[in-house]
């Protein structure tokens, strides 16, 4: 890896880019237990489609995906990596840990997903917190609304969603 002009690091030209074969293999990974995991489902029909289907489909959309990695990072082709901001990282995780929490402790989808919508802007370097967190919940709303009276899908209810 040599750093460009611009800070990014990119694979020297025609040498092949080990970390794009990690990410091939991860990848490779994920497909495979989503394709053991899609097996383990029991079958609820008798003809047609079943619950295993989708998981399958979308396994095989990540080999490939996998193969396509794999043969560009063999090729050296790899776009160059930019560099990571820990601070927005960690607000995306933090806004992660936020909607489980919420959500493991009551607090419903809306709350939880409007603190997810409110912390991965802040990493995305917005600083409108108030407007974010008007906008979050008034999209927040509108989905859950949506899974909840269209498609009638539970999502976890709070006590936002109980006065809806």
């Amino acid at each position: 890896m040599t750093p460009d002009s611009a800070g990014t690091e990119t694979p020297a030209s025609g040498s092949v880019d080990k970390a794009g074969i990690v990410i091939a293999a991860l990848l490779a990974a994920v497909a495979l237990v989503l394709v053991y995991d899609a097996n383990q489902i029991p079958a609820t029909t008798m003809y047609g489609m079943g619950p295993q289907v989708m998981p399958v489909v979308i396994a095989i959309g990540l080999g490939i995906l996998a193969l396509a990695n794999l043969i560009d990072a063999v090729r050296g082709n790899l776009p160059p990596r930019e560099s990571s901001d820990p601070v927005a990282v960690l607000l995306i995780l933090v806004g992660l840990a936020l909607l489980i929490g919420i959500i493991c402790f009551g607090g419903g989808f809306i709350l939880a997903t409007t603190a997810l919508f409110v912390t991965t802007s802040a990493a995305f370097g917005r600083r409108a917190f108030v407007t974010d967190l008007v906008i979050g919940a008034a999209l927040t709303t509108l989905i859950y609304l949506a899974f909840d009276r269209l498609l009638t899908l539970s999502l976890p209810a709070g006590p936002l969603e109980r006065l809806l």
